[in-house]
Formats: structure tokens, C-alpha cells, sequence
């Protein structure tokens, strides 16, 4: 069973960084293309990034300011996130898909699906 578990939200100010991480257990990461999201109150949820196999890419208000990446073990998958603006704000989550080899943006070729991480960025 497929599990994914977001931590290291919280509130910070505008400017500083804050990396989130995702504990997966049931998967190996090679064989998943893994994304993260985020929704803001009132609004759909929003492409992030996507990282398979050893590479990544962000949506474009991300680009240069965040990257994802794993550790030696390949059980945590990060997000790390620099000059944080208060249009950062929303919850984060963790996402996969088995065995997909291309990058996607959309929140419905993503099955699995983590509980999220609220980021609060202030001004």
C-alpha cells in the first residue's frame, strides 16, 4: 500500500526558504513519476513540480526558486523553496504515479496522493 506523508510546513516570512519533505513507504521512487502541488484557499490546486528518475521540473512562477530532490535512501522526497513570497501560501502536497517516464502537470495523472503540509507565507 501506497503512502505518502508531507511535513515541514509552517509560517514564515517573505524571503526566507523552507524545505517540505515527503515519507513514502509502499514505493520505490525509480519506478514513479512523483509531483508536488499546492492549493490556496479558494482556488485548484496548482503544478508545482514533478521529479522523476533524477530530474525535475517547476512550474513557471517556481523556476529558480525551488527544486525537488531525494535522499541516499530514496524514501523522502524534498521540496526545497527559496525567497518564499506570500503567493506561496497554500497547502502542499506530495503526489505519484506509477510507471509514468514523462513529465505531467495535472492533478488527475497523479494516483497517489499525500495529506498535505500548510506553507503560510507572510509580508
Amino acid at each position: 500500500q501506497v503512502q505518502l506523508d508531507e511535513s515541514g510546513g509552517g509560517v514564515v516570512q517573505a524571503g526566507a526558504s523552507l524545505r517540505l519533505s515527503c515519507a513514502a513507504s509502499g514505493l520505490t521512487f525509480n519506478n514513479y513519476a512523483m509531483g508536488w502541488f499546492r492549493q490556496a484557499p479558494g482556488k485548484e490546486r496548482e503544478f508545482v513540480g514533478s521529479w522523476i528518475g533524477g530530474s525535475s521540473v517547476y512550474g513557471d512562477s517556481m523556476k529558480g526558486r525551488f527544486s525537488i530532490y531525494t535522499d541516499n535512501t530514496k524514501t523522502t522526497l524534498y521540496l526545497h523553496m527559496n525567497s518564499l513570497k506570500p503567493e506561496d501560501t497554500g497547502v502542499y502536497y506530495c503526489a505519484g504515479q506509477f510507471g509514468r517516464r514523462y513529465y505531467s502537470d495535472q492533478v488527475r495523472e497523479y494516483e497517489h496522493w499525500g495529506q498535505g503540509t500548510q506553507v503560510t507565507v507572510s509580508s
